[in-house]
This record gives structure tokens, sequence and C-alpha cells, in this order.
């Protein structure tokens, strides 16, 4: 696998970030080895944050430690000291590391160190790539293997558009040549050719700032959209054809939910814009380094689109989505033991559809992040916005049934030949939330908890991780894929999870709502 590869790509991982964070990081990751034919290293381990039962038991399974020191930082100072502990997992009971290595040449930190001859035991806490740890030190102070770093402020200073790769036919366009480029910054490469038309100066209008040149589509339709060769009605490709002509290249990503980029789905393919002159390819800079591991330094995760950059075609973004969809997958016990779930949570409304919600709390409330800071004011506004979502499924049974705009979907015919769900049908309700008194609440109000569906033969069977909350939560994101109709927050990253399984396994897109 590493043989028929470049070397390697290495990050600082943010382990102090929850999964699904982490997740969107690997997806990057994966995007990036992928693009320059690298080996990707990932984590050999991450950090479950809290046990469903006393801490002890979980620390009897799993390396139990305090999570600030573990990551070095004093975030969770301030709590309890049992809800400062967490506990170091293999990465591999989080998602099926065997299948990716199906379609990715991919390697954990550990395996690196194991194939250089070094011990495992050095892996950072924190997860960021310790440049004299992981590399011997040759007598002249050489790293080996050889290193070549990709400084933070390199990758995407707000002067450029940061694409994967420049393609043929573009740089053809725009007059491109591999001579020049800033090289103090590791950028390779000039545009020659200028334009000077109306479309462009209109389109330039528009660009919001010097240091942010991406139009979004609305402006770009605002432009282009001339009644006679664009109308509303014309596809991103004939829009395409028009920015190409003046000066502009379509750039192909995704919709962010809310007009937000904290969820990092795939499931709504868009296109926008940018000035040719503005554009770096990832490839272009740095498929030509020779050095054995090539690392970017530092975090480029928050307020990024999905895989870190844009896609300079429609074919290589839906690569990156099949990446995403099926490429990155649950364990089998996972996938298998929601499907019971499935089925259980049919029963309980007596073969009808049924419908969830995913309610954060917890470390949403004390950031003030929750979407009501009140829990019974939270549920109502879950109850009333499900309510909604049993008639969108009563306006599609018996109808047609359609999928997200990604590749390789099927559509869930189910939605239209299972009833839709009674007024009073119990509900699905995945929350991190531990009190008492709410879970209670949550019961008396029609929620159906996943302690209410797990059996004592269910978690013999699962095995001990079980009992970790980010395990757990990794199967309550699979039984939401199952639920007809899905409700969450925009600003939580469980729920761009659920979507991006949901689009997977032919969801309607009219049957779920992020706000």
């Amino acid at each position: 696998m590493v043989a028929h590869t470049n070397g390697f790509y290495a990050r600082d991982y943010s382990l102090w970030l929850g999964w699904n964070n982490m997740r969107y990081i690997i997806e990057t990751a994966l995007a990036h080895g992928r693009i320059l034919n690298r080996t990707t290293v990932i984590p050999s381990f991450v950090y479950a944050r809290a046990c469903e039962f006393n801490i002890h038991t979980c620390a009897a399974w799993a390396t139990m430690v305090n999570r600030g020191d573990a990551v070095g930082s004093d975030e969770w100072r301030v709590l309890p000291i049992e809800q400062q502990m967490a506990w170091k997992i293999p990465i591999s009971l989080m998602f099926n590391l065997t299948h990716i290595r199906e379609t990715h040449s991919v390697i954990t930190v550990s395996e690196f160190l194991r194939l250089h001859n070094i011990s495992s035991d050095v892996e950072t806490g924190p997860g960021n790539w310790d440049t004299d740890a992981y590399h011997h030190i040759s007598s002249t102070g050489r790293h080996e293997p050889s290193l070549h770093v990709i400084e933070n402020d390199w990758y995407d200073p707000g002067d450029i558009v940061r694409v994967d790769r420049i393609p043929d036919d573009m740089r053809e366009r725009g007059g491109w040549t591999p001579e020049g480029g800033d090289r103090s910054r590791a950028q390779t490469g000039t545009w020659s050719t200028t334009t000077d038309t109306s479309v462009y100066h209109a389109l330039m209008d528009l660009v919001p700032s010097k240091r942010w040149p991406v139009l979004s589509r609305n402006d770009v339709r605002m432009v282009v959209e001339d009644g006679e060769r664009i109308t509303s009605q014309s596809s991103d490709e004939e829009i395409a054809a028009v920015l190409r002509e003046n000066g502009f290249e379509p750039l192909y990503t995704y919709d962010g939910a809310a007009g937000m980029e904290a969820v990092k789905d795939v499931v709504l393919p868009i296109l926008e814009a940018a000035p040719r002159e503005r554009i770096q390819g990832f490839y272009e800079d740095f498929s030509n380094i020779s050095a054995k591991v090539l690392l970017l330094r530092g975090e480029i995760h928050w307020d990024r689109k999905p895989g870190g950059l844009f896609f300079t075609t429609a074919d290589s973004r839906a690569r990156f989505t099949q990446t995403v969809l099926y490429d990155i997958r649950l364990t089998e016990n996972i996938i298998d033991l929601a499907w019971k779930l499935r089925d259980r949570m049919l029963a309980v409304n007596d073969g009808r559809l049924w419908m969830a919600g995913h309610m954060r709390r917890g470390d949403f409330v004390r950031l003030q992040w929750a979407m009501e800071a009140d829990f019974r004011t939270h549920l109502a506004r879950i109850k009333r916005n499900l309510d909604e979502g049993r008639h969108v499924l009563e306006s599609i049974h018996g109808g047609n049934v359609s999928t997200y705009d990604v590749p390789d979907a099927k559509p869930d015919f189910s939605l239209s030949y299972l009833d839709p769900p009674l007024p009073d049908d119990k509900y699905y309700i995945a929350t991190d939330e531990r009190d008492p008194g709410n879970l209670a609440y949550l019961r008396e109000q029609g929620a159906i908890l996943i302690s209410d569906l797990l059996t004592f033969e269910d978690r013999r069977e699962f095995g001990w991780a079980i009992m970790l909350t980010d395990v757990l939560a990794l199967l309550e994101q699979s039984l939401l894929s199952h639920a007809a109709y899905f409700y969450a927050h925009a600003f939580s990253s469980v729920a761009g999870g659920v979507m991006n399984l949901r689009a997977s396994m032919g969801a309607d897109p009219r049957t779920a709502k992020l706000d």
C-alpha cells in the first residue's frame, strides 16, 4: 500500500475536539493524501469524553486520562474531576479502518513509527506531529525519514483561493505557467491572461473583499442571469461556461447548514466562483516535494468548506463526496445494531414511520451554544419541528421519493409505502443530557431514548466499548440515519455526521431540517 505512493502526508491533529470534528479533519487529510498520491497518516487513538457508568468501570477497559493533561488544555479544569476524565481508545473503534484501506492509502501514527523503528509510545497526546520524536536525527541534523513542512499560513492565506488542482483547460485559459509564484510561501505558478469584459467587472464589483475573493452562488447568478443564455433554470455547468469566458472559475463545493461551516456535510453540492488569478492549486504547490514526509502544520478546520479547499471539477468533488459517504464507514457492529434498533422503533409505533431529533446539551449549554438554554423550551422547539416533519411525511406517503444529489444514492421507498406517524406517536431523541429529572421529562413527553431500546444482550454482544458515550453516540447517529424525519441544530457536528449517513442511505432531502 505505502510503496505505491509518494511518501507520507502528515497533519497536526486536534485531538481535544470531539469525534465528529475529528472525522471531518481526517476526511480532509485523506482528500489531500489522495491529491498528492501520498499515504495519509492518521492518529492511532482518540479520546472518548464520558462513561455511561462509573468512570472506573470504563477505566477497566480503556486507559483513563485527565483530558486537560492529555491534550494540554485548561478548558475543562472548572468541571468536577470526574467530568475531566477521558478514555484513550483505538481509532479503529470509530470507523472501519480495513474498509477505508480498500480505496485509500492510510496508516496510523503508531504504524508509521513502527515502520521506522521508533517506539509507538512517543505518539503525542494532543495529536501534533512531533518532528523530533517521529524522526531520527542524523549526525548532520537531517530528519530521517526526510521531512518537508507546509507552514500553516502558507496553506490558504487570504489573498489566494486554495483548490485541489488546476486542470489543463484552466491552465490554458489563464495562461498559467509553473514559473514564478511567491516562493516565500511555497506557491508555484503565475497567471498571464487578463480579462476585461463587462461580466468580469460586474463579478469583481461583488467580490466581498481583497482578503476573501469567493463569490456565493447567489452573487454569481445575480450577474450572469440575463434571461436569455442564462436563466433561473440554467444548470451549474451552463453558468460555469459563462464564468470561464469572463476571467472567473467555478468552484465546486458544498452548502453549509444555516449559512455556516460548522456542520461539514456533503449532501448539498453548490457552485461558487473566484477570479482565476487568485486560484492556487494544492497539487501544483506540493506534488513536487520529494521528502518522504510532507507535514501540514497547525489546524485548517475552522470556517472552511468540507475538504479544506475548493474543487475545480464536479468529478473531483464527487470523488470526495464518495470518500465521506461510502469509504469512511462505521464498524459492522454499529451498523448491525442500528438496524435492530430501527426495527424496534418501528414496532413502538405499530409499524409506522418514526421521527427523531438530536438534542445537544452538555458542553453546548456551558458554552451557550444550545438551541435553547432552558431544557423544556428546547424540547418544545424540537417537538414543533417534528410536528412539521410529520406533515412532510404525510405529503410524501404514496408519492414519489427522491435522494440527495450525491453519487450512488438509492431512494428509500419506505417513505412512500409505510404509514406516516400519528400525532401522538413516540419519537426518538438522541441527547447527551444526563440529569435524571430531565430524562424523565423527555419520556413523559413521548420521547424514546437509547437506553429504552438497548437490551442486556445487545450490550454483551457489542462489547465493552458501548459503555463509552462517544461510541454510543456513533450508534445513535447510525440509528438517526434510519429515522423517517430528522431535526437537529445546525451548529452541532453530530448533525452533520447524521446528514451524511442519511444521504448515503437514500434519504429524501425533504425529510431533514437543521437550524
